[in-house]
């Protein structure tokens, strides 16, 4: 007797949302992460290049430091070796330097910044402030007003300050982050309140928070997990928002990703621990549900495109 694999389908699906002006989509899919075989995945998960304004030379891992040593300084080229070396889809811009505890460039400053990346690259960039949240209503505020045109993705949108980043996406036509803590009632209240506010759901990406292999990973994946089911077995029209996982910048924290290995033999290899905990968490979530996520190291890129590659296949 042969053996029918049992399916199950839905008329429901994760909205499909377009990315900068070159018809770059992510989302539209209504089967739970690589499911094919019960449905379709028109757009594959998206990998996000993290490029910083602030030189971040000091605070990072030398093994991350070493591949963008000769950019780490110019983020205009940063991007452009993401985009033009590592095959990036998108560019995760992250306008550190406007952090009040640091350098605290003004919003202007921040906002050419972003708009001369958006320009330097021909796929699209996400800008994220230094999630201050007294800070990042005035530095998104002017992302959106001199990215005009770009469609570019700012964010974090959080309780705190949304109203200002929904105000400035909604007026200067720019898709969002809408970021919460790991929990899905909070993440579907925010994406609740935004749509009060007049923002167009179809422009809403969710960042339900990252927790890197050992910091949290399960309960991540957990959430974004619900967040599916909530989506696609539930018809739940407030969580049917692509999903977004900080992998780079939550992986990298890890004290195993970028210990030494003088100060921590029995670990290993540091040329290679820390690229294997990127990549463990990436694909992690992307089997969880992220349609995109951002990442740090090129080897840990490269491998995650190919896991990419093989799931979708």
């Amino acid at each position: 007797m042969a053996f029918e694999l049992p399916k199950e389908t839905t008329d429901s699906k994760i909205r499909e949302v377009t990315l900068g002006t070159g018809g770059v989509k992510v989302g539209g899919e209504n089967v739970l992460p690589f499911y094919t075989f019960e449905g379709i995945m028109p757009n594959r998960p998206l990998i996000a290049v993290e490029v910083y304004d602030d030189n971040p030379v000091e605070a990072w891992s030398p093994v991350v430091v070493e591949p963008i040593k000769d950019v780490i300084a110019d983020p205009v080229a940063w991007a452009r070796r993401a985009a033009e070396e590592w095959g990036a889809d998108l560019i995760a811009l992250r306008l550190k330097s406007t952090d009040p505890k640091g350098d605290d460039k003004p919003a202007e400053e921040a906002a050419q910044t972003a708009k001369a990346v958006a320009d330097a690259v021909s796929i699209p960039v996400i800008v994220y402030g230094a999630e201050d949240m007294d800070k990042d209503g005035d530095v998104l505020k002017a992302v959106a007003i001199a990215a005009e045109g770009k469609n570019v993705i700012i964010g974090p949108a959080m309780e705190d300050d949304y109203k200002t980043i929904g105000a400035a996406a909604l007026g200067y036509k720019q898709s969002l982050v809408a970021k919460t803590p790991i929990d899905v009632n909070l993440a579907k209240q925010l994406n609740i309140l935004l749509s009060n506010l007049g923002v167009d759901v179809g422009t809403i990406i969710m960042d339900p928070t990252t927790g890197a292999l050992g910091y949290g990973l399960e309960y991540t994946y957990s959430v974004m997990e619900r967040l599916k089911l909530a989506a696609l077995r539930q018809d739940d029209s407030m969580t049917q928002m692509p999903l977004v996982a900080d992998v780079g910048t939550e992986s990298w924290k890890a004290k195993e990703a970028k210990a030494p290995a003088s100060d921590e033999p029995q670990w290993g290899d540091e040329n290679k621990r820390g690229v294997v905990w990127e990549i463990l968490t990436a694909t992690t979530l992307l089997v969880a549900g992220a349609d995109i996520v951002m990442m740090r190291h090129p080897e840990a890129i490269k491998t995650v495109r190919k896991v990419i590659d093989t799931l979708m296949s």
